[in-house]
């Protein structure tokens, strides 16, 4: 395709995209301010008698007399206002009854990084052993009584689960078998 083609191609978009945006911007009335009407739609009438293009706007409008006040504008779309009873005042209560808020201790030990991932049990009369990970690749293991890492004791050995206690006492956790 020569430039001249493609200069008018260009030019025949625009002119295309131009048209539509002036046709979609202008306003769709009547330049004589009448009502819009139907091609062949002149004769028509609605149920009533009136012509099809003939609105009462009259009758929309709202009457201060008591028969036609309606319980609610049919033409706004906000909720009911309903009035609202007066708060009731709050009872006060004495400054002395009020306390300081009491302390609640010392926070909780923070919970046991490792997780149970096993545990070893041989024919016979051993004890069972727990395999536990820290999660960073170490892998500790230890009977029931046992001190791991130096800060935990293992108190009992189950099927799917391993309690632990910091040694000082404080802290106790079960640990859920996660197999890995």
């Amino acid at each position: 395709m020569t430039s001249a083609g493609r200069l008018l191609l260009i030019l025949a978009v625009i002119a295309v995209v131009g048209g539509a945006f002036v046709m979609l911007r202008t306003p769709s009335t009547p330049a004589d301010g009448g009502l819009a009407t139907r091609p062949g739609g002149a004769g028509q009438t609605s149920r009533q008698g009136n012509p099809v293009g003939d609105l009462k706007l009259e009758s929309l409008e709202r009457r201060n007399d008591a028969r036609s006040t309606p319980s609610r504008d049919v033409f706004r779309f906000e909720e009911r206002r309903v009035e609202a009873a007066p708060p009731r005042p709050r009872p006060r209560q004495p400054v002395e009854q009020l306390s300081p808020p009491v302390p609640t201790g010392p926070p909780p030990p923070p919970p046991i990084p490792l997780r149970y991932i096993g545990y070893l049990d041989e024919a016979g009369e051993a004890p069972r052993v727990a395999v536990l990970s820290d999660g960073r690749g170490n892998v500790f293991n230890g009977k029931e009584g046992d001190v791991i890492e130096g800060r935990y004791r293992v108190l009992r050995i189950g099927n799917d689960s391993a309690d632990l206690i910091y040694v000082d006492g404080r802290g106790r956790q079960t640990i859920r078998l996660s197999g890995q």
